[in-house]
């Protein structure tokens, strides 16, 4: 009477074929790459975030409300890289601490401006310079022209991703 082989035990020999899958290497992947890249920047940056009361998604929307005088909320969730129900989520904390200020577009009264607060910006003025002493330590390291090539490569990338057709998602097709 043969013995079947119980689901966990695996034949050695066999290991090598169950674990191959036809892609790329997992740590090789360029989302992987993308995200470790991103943690390494990060991690210096979250203290100094934490020490002021923010979280990198609340200080993106500052970031960007900072560079415009107003802007809708739907735009600022697509510079932000945010989703609506999250935006809406960090919007009501940023209003709340007086960070930000909201108010509907006299043209559409369905559209919600926003814009960084007198408060936002002395908060802004408050972290940055922990954040350009964290930028200038990252140059040092890196090098200077190393990450300016990488910030371009990093654009044309984007550029040239952005033609390409997204299979299975109709959102991403409208341009």
């Amino acid at each position: 009477m043969t013995r079947k082989k119980s689901p966990k035990s695996v034949d050695p020999a066999d290991k090598d074929k169950i674990r191959r899958v036809p892609m790329r290497e997992f740590s090789r992947s360029l989302p992987m790459s993308l995200l470790r890249a991103r943690e390494a920047v990060m991690r210096h940056f979250r203290p100094s975030l934490r020490d002021h009361g923010l979280t990198e998604q609340q200080w993106r929307i500052l970031r960007a409300l900072a560079s415009v005088d107003t802007i809708e909320v739907t735009e600022l969730a697509r510079v932000a890289f945010l989703l609506g129900p999250s935006l809406s989520r960090i919007l009501r904390d940023l209003e709340a601490r007086h960070l930000i200020e909201r108010r509907v577009a006299k043209a559409d009264l369905r559209r919600g401006m926003v814009s960084i607060s007198a408060r936002g910006l002395k908060l802004i003025e408050a972290v940055a310079p922990t954040s350009e002493a964290i930028y200038a330590a990252m140059t040092r390291r890196y090098g200077a022209h190393k990450l300016a090539d990488l910030q371009d490569m990093l654009a044309a990338l984007e550029n040239s991703l952005s033609e390409l057709r997204v299979e299975g998602n109709s959102q991403a097709n409208r341009g």
